[in-house]
């Protein structure tokens, strides 16, 4: 499961909150404290002086204004006690914010459970076509997905597009459900060092012309030889890219990163990294199952 929170933070609440207990007592036992020879038990000057003869006191706290402070630290101890307070302490009753989702997810499950196994026992092509099961796969993908590939599903720098029939891993459905559940980790190693700034710059010209774009014949040249060397293993040697790897289409004008020369120097100097978390930890093969039948319906043009 994604990693959203850290240990650092119930430990930090519960030290905070357990000092500041602590504090507030050692505080009030200070403020209480009389001379031990019994003197000055009407105050003790503070020698500030008005009118030659009003002098202010340090009075001692009334007893019933001192036991109520005393009252409200009890009621603190025995509340952070009884009921979750201390960082993921649940408290003494249980009642806890883990016990809360575990009795919520409980009653999802009851309620949707049914409909998500459904979905299950049709395959992705029918769902891809039924507008309920469509419905049902764009709430778990703005919830899931649309943080990345925005709620249109039309991507951004370094996110795809989930709406054209370009895809790195492949566009089936047996592949859309992989990426889901398992997640994708695509390196592109740097070739900055390497290659130098001219090689970068001639490999970048040499890309460019795989798309039809107008590039220095010489420079590209230059690059293609580098090229052979070190990028036809994943990309291959014609630039089309091999989805078993990840590695992208070079020939198409479809761009992750962008599609300027600076871009693509960049992508080869520095390398890329990007990363699809897995899914399957925390969604169910019927919640998988529906939302890859929505992306699928989204390149292929199925009814919402």
């Amino acid at each position: 499961m994604f990693d959203f929170t850290s240990n650092f933070w119930p430990w930090f609440i519960t030290i905070l909150s357990s000092v500041g207990i602590i504090a507030m007592w050692l505080l009030i036992r200070w403020m209480d404290k009389k001379p031990h020879d019994g003197s000055q038990l009407d105050g003790k000057p503070m020698d500030h002086v008005w009118d030659e003869d009003l002098v202010e006191l340090n009075n001692p706290l009334p007893s019933w204004w001192k036991n109520m402070f005393y009252i409200t630290i009890i009621f603190s101890v025995g509340y952070l006690a009884l009921y979750p307070g201390l960082g993921s302490w649940p408290g003494l009753l249980g009642d806890g914010q883990i016990q809360q989702y575990e009795r919520e997810l409980a009653k999802a499950e009851k309620t949707y459970g049914p409909i998500y196994a459904s979905y299950s026992e049709k395959g992705v092509l029918t769902l891809a076509e039924d507008s309920d099961a469509l419905k049902t796969g764009r709430r778990l993908f703005n919830t899931y997905c649309a943080l990345c590939h925005g709620s249109d599903a039309a991507g951004s720098h370094g996110f795809p597009n989930l709406t054209d029939s370009d895809w790195l891993y492949g566009g089936t459905p047996e592949n859309i459900k992989a990426s889901i559940a398992h997640g994708r980790n695509g390196a592109m190693p740097a070739w900055g060092q390497i290659l130098g700034n001219e090689g970068v710059f001639n490999v970048s010209e040499y890309i460019l012309s795989l798309g039809g774009r107008d590039t220095n014949t010489t420079a590209a040249a230059a690059g293609k030889l580098k090229y052979d060397q070190l990028c036809v293993a994943c990309h291959a040697a014609d630039g089309k890219g091999n989805p078993a790897l990840g590695a992208p289409n070079l020939t198409d004008k479809v761009w992750l990163y962008g599609a300027s020369q600076r871009s693509v120097m960049a992508s080869i100097s520095e390398g890329r990294n990007g990363i699809m978390p897995a899914h399957k930890d925390f969604l169910d093969e019927g919640k998988i199952h529906v939302l890859t039948a929505y992306v699928y319906s989204l390149s292929t043009g199925g009814k919402e």
